[in-house]
């Protein structure tokens, strides 16, 4: 028996058909090989053509059932993953009624502050976890407010996975963890947020019907299975936001484990047992994957946007001309702990939510022409990510998410020996790393959904560390004294 796992990101889809016994991808498949088309007809503005998924969803499923030689029958259930907090309205006969504004669109900040005044701080805060901010409901009081035409024509506003799993089933519907990561689910009354629909005027009969995140959402038509070589009737039973998935992936599901990722951006995922909250707002808390009335899971959510976007910066600015990845690591070791004095800031890639929505932008500091070069230049890249890591956990700790073992993906700023021995070393966790990804885990989801396995215990008992970092207690001294250096200098 095989599952399938399908992640919707803004840049490519991907998809991995993993062997349920044994937990391994047995082929994966990702398009467009070139990043997909981000519209940007304003400053601030960042919107996709849902249809783009949907065609780069088919070549991506038709490449990995190819590769594995794998027949239609043998897929048991579909998962599905996607990026987070977009904005797809379809109408009455479910086609696309505009563009989809997706997670890194800015303009509906002013009615998301909007929202938080009429609705109240403290209720939105108790009730929702998080202001309104930029999120998908802030986004639809954008098209209500400019483009009364479209929100007119709107039966349904869905999150891209939403969008993929009907194009599949023909079902409209979503979940309670989709809705929170939207900020349109009421903790306190434990169904959507209809004080917030009311402040927006909203119509809470724009929401779709809710199902289980695991379990099963609806079966792939005959329609859907001829397009992409599937068998009609298999069962899509998972969903989960891009994060959410991401620990899912790790076998991060219970109070006090936390996930990772340092891609271009950085997230930290942790696991509450309560449902908590930032007051300002700079870490954000969804319901989790498992959350439920009877059992609370809170994912709380750190999000730095200037992470391995420094490491292709210093690449491309810094690093010797032709040099790799690899070989820019190697040079970073050849520095000592604290890169001799010399600092990076790395908040360089917009407005930081754990600063208030800050732009400090990129900093070099301590830099002494004679002693400094190019190496003490990237070290001070991946001990700069590392610790604004370390400054917005200490922001979750507040709030309950201890960080006692940091799981991630075997990739990107996580291949740095210094990245991720500084940040074992100033947040004095131990990190885990493992082979898999979103797509893995979305399969595993689809697994536990479709009753393939018991429970997760079962669908995690083959994931494989890969590496394990502990804190130096030779260097931790020194990390912390060049953290503080830092955090003084982002003062």
């Amino acid at each position: 028996m095989k599952t399938l796992g399908i992640d919707i990101g803004s840049s490519s889809v991907k998809a991995s058909l993993v062997d349920a016994q044994t937990g391994e991808a047995v082929a994966s498949a990702f398009f467009p090989k070139k990043e997909m088309e981000i519209k940007a007809v304003k400053p601030g503005w960042a919107e996709q053509n849902p249809e783009s998924w949907w065609v780069n969803l088919k070549l991506a499923v038709q490449a990995a059932i190819a590769a594995a030689g794998a027949k239609p029958g043998e897929i048991g259930a579909i998962g599905i993953s996607y990026q987070m907090h977009g904005l797809v309205l379809v109408d009455e006969g479910h086609s696309v009624v505009r563009d989809a504004i997706i997670w890194c669109d800015s303009r509906a900040v002013p009615y998301g502050e909007r929202a938080l005044r009429a609705a109240g701080q403290e209720k939105c805060l108790h009730s929702l976890l998080n202001s309104p901010g930029n999120f998908t409901l802030s986004k639809l009081a954008w098209v209500k407010e400019n483009e009364p035409e479209n929100y007119a024509r709107a039966m349904y506003y869905m999150l891209p996975g939403d969008y993929a799993a009907m194009r599949l089933t023909g079902r409209a519907c979503t979940t309670a963890s989709g809705l929170s990561e939207g900020v349109a689910w009421d903790f306190t009354a434990n169904a959507p947020a209809k004080f917030l629909f009311d402040c927006f005027g909203f119509d809470v009969k724009l929401i779709p019907e809710i199902v289980p995140t695991f379990g099963v959402q609806g079966y792939v038509t005959e329609a859907a299975a001829r397009e992409l070589g599937l068998a009609a009737g298999t069962p899509v039973t998972y969903r989960a936001g891009d994060q959410p998935n991401n620990a899912l992936s790790l076998n991060v599901l219970h109070p006090g484990e936390v996930a990772a990722t340092a891609g271009t951006s950085g997230v930290v995922y942790g696991v509450n047992g309560d449902a908590k909250y930032d007051e300002l707002s700079r870490v954000n808390s969804f319901a989790h994957v498992n959350h439920s009335s009877s059992q609370t899971r809170v994912g709380v959510l750190l999000c730095i946007n200037g992470a391995a976007i420094l490491n292709a910066w210093a690449k491309n600015s810094v690093a010797p001309e032709g040099i790799s990845y690899d070989e820019m690591n190697e040079l970073a070791l050849s520095v000592p702990v604290g890169s001799d004095g010399v600092s990076v800031i790395p908040f360089g890639n917009g407005a930081e939510r754990v600063l208030c929505n800050r732009e400090p932008g990129c900093s070099i500091h301590g830099v002494n022409f004679i002693r400094h070069g190019k190496a003490h230049l990237i070290r001070a890249a991946h001990e700069g990510v590392a610790f604004a890591f370390k400054y917005g956990m200490e922001v979750m700790n507040k709030i309950g998410i201890e960080t006692k073992t940091i799981r991630a993906g075997y990739a990107n700023l996580f291949l740095s020996p210094v990245f991720r021995q500084t940040l074992s070393n100033v947040t004095g966790a131990t990190i885990e790393l493992y082979n898999t990804d979103g797509a893995v885990g979305a399969a595993r989801g689809a697994g536990i959904g479709a009753g393939i396995y018991r429970d997760e215990v079962e669908a995690f008992a083959t994931l494989k560390k890969t590496v394990i970092v502990a804190p130096e207690e030779k260097n931790v001294k020194a990390s912390m004294a060049a953290y503080e250096r830092w955090a003084e200098l982002l003062r």
